[in-house]
């Protein structure tokens, strides 16, 4: 759960500390005192999109930074991306902090280690889930229902091995729409393949040859004074054979060596010298036996300088073409032949790829056919759940019914004797209907619900889809918009029951729903030497609650207190004859 929050910078917040605890966190003040901002620092922590609007003025940057404690199920989920990310930090809790620039950079923090947004986003998952106003919005647009669903049946899992093998249904069909498209292209295609393989095959290429060639171009085009060197060094060796000729340095070398020997008989401490002429000596006389041999390599061949000179244009020729290196050209000749094989045999790839497609879409439709049984099922529990819950919060009358339908599609999956149009989420097209007033058919939610009762309608969704929710945190940014007062405790009730497995923070302008809080913060904004900036004040005695909802219900007098203080004494009652267990999927407890 949200354990600390600190907050510097941000908006019209100056510089705030807040703890929060288990239970029912309530936050309230006037508008524009920055309530809603506290939620928007927690998004941020979330991964939420960093905008240099949020850095208070003057400043140069926002941080905020949230201290989470981890539970035993939600450490299930967030250890492994710690440990695969290497955040581990020890404890049962982490530390995520975001930083915000007004030059518009933004960077974020685990445990002290700077991570990625995506990063960030896969934690932030597991820890809170935050249903703004713009949830209420979503809930009326039909492509959000299927997933709503789908998390209370427990299908998340089922559809994500259904999506993979669309993914790869949508692979084959690409394959065959490249093989259908442009037989003429790709037999043209061919051709050039073929003229590019023919003119790599003759060349003959071997691994390497080029290297050694300019090595050998080389030798050849200074062959003479390769041979001239190789003599002069040679004579310097081993002298000049001429009747007048020098001495060379292996002879004189052996001479010297033979004296020292005489010395070293004579005196013992020149035997180390005596050593070390002979072993020159003996490298001399194998450095003449090497550049002799090099002398017979050596010759001077200006038709085999040609012939060399020849070879390394046409490879040149072919590097240039088919990627640099000799290596590179035998690469491609190797992708080629198979592209060219691939293409020679299309037809019989084609048929190989119908019947891929064919087994696919059958599995599809297996797969599809069960996800539908599932919610079909599924989706009378939800709807009484949500009857029973929209009953509680004074829309006795009110009815709910997801509608549920297929779309014939002659290239859809086999399902029976029908052809259904799918996609990754399977062969469903999933809509909530209501009806708000007796005799009124049923419609879709969107041209139904008005906004005060889109929040009741979210409101009983979650409560219903609580159970399966494994989410810690969960914050509601007024969800009482459009709700009356006769329905506020209600509301209260309800948010308070979702404690149970949850730690819930909501904001709200609702006297009757903050009297439920198990803490209660007030928020205030306040104007000090021509700045504004926003105060968060914890209620922690029964004084300070009177007096705020009081001013919530617009009475501040002792009329308002009183009934301020029976709202009190009625969320206690309650509290305490609750049984506080997490709501059953379709039920009010």
């Amino acid at each position: 759960m949200l354990e600390e929050i600190r907050i510097r910078n941000f908006a019209i917040i100056d510089e705030l500390e807040l703890a929060f605890g288990k239970g029912l966190n309530v936050i309230t003040g006037e508008t524009g005192a920055g309530k809603s901002i506290i939620i928007d620092a927690v998004e941020m922590l979330l991964g939420g999109k960093a905008e240099t609007s949020w850095v208070r003025a003057g400043a140069e940057k926002a941080l905020i930074e949230g201290v989470f404690g981890l539970d035993m199920i939600t450490q299930g989920f967030v250890q492994p991306i710690l440990e695969r990310e290497e955040l581990v930090d020890e404890g049962d809790a982490i530390t995520i902090t975001r930083e915000i620039r007004s030059n518009g950079r933004s960077s974020a923090r685990v445990n002290g280690v700077t991570v990625n947004l995506e990063i960030l986003s896969e934690i932030g998952t597991y820890l809170v889930d935050v249903h703004g106003q713009s949830a209420h919005l979503s809930l009326l647009k039909p492509q959000y229902h299927i997933d709503l669903l789908d998390r209370y049946t427990d299908l998340m899992d089922a559809r994500a091995a259904l999506g993979n093998v669309v993914q790869r249904l949508g692979e084959v069909r690409r394959e065959i729409k490249h093989l259908l498209d442009d037989e003429a292209a790709l037999q043209r295609r061919a051709d050039r393949l073929r003229g590019e393989l023919e003119d790599i095959e003759a060349a003959a290429l071997v691994p390497g040859e080029d290297e050694e060639l300019k090595a050998e171009r080389v030798r050849l085009a200074n062959s003479e004074g390769l041979a001239k060197w190789t003599a002069e060094s040679l004579a310097l060796i081993n002298g000049d054979d001429t009747a007048d000729g020098q001495i060379g340095a292996l002879d004189q070398l052996m001479q010297a060596s033979l004296l020292l020997n005489k010395l070293a008989h004579i005196d013992a401490s020149l035997k180390e010298d005596y050593d070390l002429a002979e072993e020159a000596s003996a490298l001399v006389d194998e450095l003449a036996k090497s550049l002799r041999r090099y002398a017979d390599t050596v010759e001077y061949n200006p038709a085999r300088l040609d012939e060399v000179e020849e070879r390394l244009e046409l490879i040149n020729k072919l590097a240039r073409r088919y990627g640099g290196t000799v290596e590179a050209v035998l690469a491609y000749a190797e992708r080629a032949a198979a592209e060219l094989d691939g293409i020679e045999n299309s037809e019989e790839r084609i048929e190989e790829l119908r019947k891929q497609e064919t087994s696919m879409l059958k599995h599809i439709g297996e797969l599809g056919e069960r996800i539908s049984r599932a919610r079909t099922a599924a989706s009378k529990r939800l709807s009484a759940g949500i009857v029973t819950e929209l009953a509680d919060l004074r829309m006795a009358k009110a009815q709910f019914e997801v509608l549920i339908e297929q779309v014939d599609d002659p290239e859809g999956c086999y399902v029976k004797d029908r052809r259904l149009a799918f996609d990754e989420t399977g062969i469903d097209r999933v809509e909530f209907m209501m009806s708000a007033n007796p005799g009124e058919p049923l419609r879709p939610l969107a041209k139904v619900a008005s906004g005060g009762e889109a929040a009741r309608i979210m409101l009983a969704l979650k409560r219903v889809l609580t159970a399966a929710d494994q989410t810690p945190t969960l914050i509601f940014d007024e969800i009482d918009q459009g709700i009356g007062g006769r329905v506020g405790s209600v509301v209260g009730e309800k948010l308070w029951g979702l404690t149970g497995g949850h730690q819930v923070l909501v904001v709200t302008h609702l006297a009757q729903l903050a009297g439920y809080a198990d803490r209660h913060y007030r928020v205030l904004k306040q104007v000090e030497e021509g700045r504004t900036h926003t105060v968060i004040v914890p209620l922690s005695d029964e004084s300070q609650r009177v007096e705020e909802l009081a001013a919530m219900l617009g009475t501040v007098n002792e009329s308002g207190f009183q009934s301020a203080r029976e709202l009190l004494i009625e969320a206690i009652t309650f509290k305490r004859g609750a049984a506080h267990e997490p709501p059953r999927q379709g039920s009010l407890t």
